[in-house]
């Protein structure tokens, strides 16, 4: 036994350098076996690219990927955003670049028909509101039609209450785009005029407003509101 355990204590200290040996780095500037000189900072290089390697964040794979196959980061943002997607490299074997044409054709088509979907709900939009703005002026009409109907009998009196009360009416309709129309002596248009008189006179040779009963607005080109009038005829 004892003779055992004194060849086991023999052989312990070499098993156990064999497992802790050390690694020794040669950096010698001058090689021992062939005289030439070392480009140490070449062998430094390579270590570190290599350790750089192996400690690589995957998450940077997919653009080393990238690079590989001839898209930079920032060629491969650019196409996902559609920003120069004409000038994306498409270069590679056929088959390759045959996939790369298929997806920069449906990037493209994905692009107009965004573009036409945009130029669609704003046009829709600016419809919306400027019938939704016709709607409420038209409320205010009636409103109006009272003010004009005291202006015309004299109870309009400048500088009082009420035709300041008018005047600041007026003023906010305007602002929002409402517009008046209607003046004896303009011709007849009826898609702008309701004729509720037609009187017959041989001094005009078409139909013109002999007189405006109830004004006509617009808003824009949309009309809110025909304008009522008496019509003169030329007489037979």
């Amino acid at each position: 036994m004892a003779e055992e355990r004194n060849e086991s204590e023999a052989r312990g200290p070499e098993n156990s350098g064999e497992a802790n040996e050390p690694i020794i780095n040669d950096k010698r500037r001058i090689d021992p076996e062939t005289g030439e000189v070392r480009d140490l900072g070449k062998a430094a290089g390579a270590e570190s690219a290599e350790s750089t390697t192996d400690d690589a964040d995957p998450a940077t794979g997919e653009a080393a990927e990238a690079a590989a196959e001839g898209l930079s980061v920032e060629d491969l943002e650019k196409l996902l955003s559609g920003e120069g997607a004409e000038d994306a490299p498409t270069e590679g074997t056929p088959g390759e670049s045959d996939l790369a044409q298929e997806r920069l054709q449906d990037l493209q088509r994905v692009q107009a028909e965004y573009a036409n979907y945009r130029r669609r709900t704003d046009r829709e939009k600016t419809e919306a509101y400027d019938a939704t703005k016709a709607e409420v002026l038209r409320s205010l009409l009636p409103v109006l039609d009272d003010f004009d109907r005291a202006q015309k009998h004299g109870d309009l009196v400048e500088d009082t209450p009420m035709a300041v009360i008018a005047n600041k009416l007026r003023t906010a309709v305007e602002r929002l785009g409402l517009t008046a129309y209607g003046e004896a002596g303009e011709a007849f248009d009826p898609q702008r005029y309701e004729a509720i008189a037609q009187l017959p006179n041989p001094s005009v040779t078409t139909d013109t407003i002999a007189d405006v009963v109830e004004r006509g607005y617009t808003v824009g080109d949309r009309v809110v509101r025909v304008a009522k009038a008496a019509v003169f005829v030329p007489a037979s």
